[in-house]
Order: C-alpha cells, then sequence, then structure tokens
C-alpha cells in the first residue's frame, strides 16, 4: 500500500494568496513593482511555498523503495 501524502491546504491557501499579492502589486503599463523592497519578500515566501509544495518526500517505503 502507498503512504503518499496530498498537498497541504494551509500551504496551498498562502501560495494563492501570495501569488495574487504579487499579481495585484505589478504595473503592467511599466513592468514595475509599486513596492519593490516588500514585492522580493512576497517573491521569496512564494517561492519557498511552492518549493514545499512539490518536493517530494524521500522516505523509503516498507520495500525499500523511494518515491
Amino acid at each position: 500500500m502507498s503512504n503518499k501524502k496530498g498537498l497541504s491546504f494551509p500551504l496551498l491557501i498562502i501560495a494563492i494568496v501570495l501569488g495574487w499579492t504579487i499579481y495585484k502589486q505589478f504595473n503592467f503599463e511599466n513592468f514595475k513593482f509599486e513596492k519593490p523592497a516588500i514585492a522580493v519578500v512576497y517573491i521569496i515566501a512564494f517561492a519557498i511555498v511552492v518549493y514545499l509544495l512539490v518536493k517530494k518526500d524521500k522516505k523509503k517505503d516498507n520495500n525499500g523503495q523511494t518515491d
């Protein structure tokens, strides 16, 4: 039997909120952020959350095989 985990709901909500905030902060007319300093923080946090969502669990299952 497989012991796979699904997506983490809280991390998914955080990723959606951060993505939407980054989108709203970006000015598409002149291709700049309204507040560049906070945009960098949002982008770093978004990248960390996305990494945590997509990383694979490297633990071995009962048969000695990796996922």
